[in-house]
């Protein structure tokens, strides 16, 4: 059974204020209560890791690179892509940026901000290997968009939460454009669930027959393997807009 959801915001990136994420575990902390790229002992003895501790991209690297591209920088606790040297979609030193570790059953929660009109994603089982030209073709995306003025948002499936291409999310929960939105990523043995702030908006059955229906009716159709893998790497989008992400945190189930 399939539960889809949707998306809208609108505001400027001069708001910055922070809201309480999907907690699954009552005693974990939420955004408000924790400080930023830090983990609770609850969260510690539940057997969270942090992937990124605020002021090092250890542990990361750019798709078909060893290291980060230069344009991933760390800005006021948060990886940030730096989009001075872009053009058109193309920002020199960027690239997605994924997790050197890869994972199978798993549950991430992360803060992520876009800019006004802003365009990315989160992408998990990415296979990061040469045959495959870019991340998206083989790994699912989480969209992370502004709603209120980029052109994705009047496609259905394309807006901010959604399983992009795949499934709409529902209800409408997310942050206008400078504010942060928390997210939960859960797949349990191909369970997914997407939370946005705090409020469950998608959940499918991977590898299913009625899951490759949902592909071959996608723009993935022709990418052979996409959405089949059960282990890969976790990626932040590099769509040619500034984005910003924190608080990224993962737990092997």
């Amino acid at each position: 059974m399939l539960a889809s959801c949707g998306n809208s915001g609108s505001g400027n990136a001069a708001q910055d204020s922070t809201v309480a994420g999907p907690a699954t575990d009552s005693s974990e902390a939420t955004a408000e209560t924790a400080p930023p790229n830090q983990l609770t002992d609850a969260e510690k003895a539940a057997g969270w890791q942090l992937l990124f501790d605020g002021t090092s991209l250890s542990g990361w690297h750019s798709f078909h690179q060893q290291q980060p591209g230069s344009a991933w920088k760390i800005q006021d606790g948060a990886i940030m892509l730096d989009t001075a040297q872009r053009k058109g979609y193309q920002i020199k030193g960027g690239g997605d940026l994924l997790t050197d570790a890869t994972y199978g059953n798993f549950d991430l929660k992360l803060q992520w901000k876009i800019q006004p009109c802003g365009n990315s994603g989160v992408l998990f089982y990415v296979q990061d290997e040469p045959r495959y030209a870019e991340s998206w073709h083989t790994g699912p995306e989480v969209q992370v968009l502004d709603n209120s003025c980029h052109s994705d948002a009047k496609i259905p499936k394309h807006r901010a939460g959604d399983l992009y291409d795949l499934i709409s999310s529902s209800p409408e929960t997310v942050n206008p454009a400078g504010q942060w939105n928390d997210v939960e990523i859960r797949s349990d043995n191909g369970h997914l669930q997407l939370f946005l702030n705090g409020v469950q908006v998608v959940e499918t059955q991977l590898w299913t027959d009625e899951w490759k229906k949902l592909v071959a009716g996608s723009k993935f159709k022709a990418m052979p393997g996409f959405g089949t893998f059960k282990e890969g790497h976790l990626a932040l989008q590099d769509h040619g807009f500034m984005v910003w992400y924190r608080n990224i945190r993962i737990r092997k189930l």
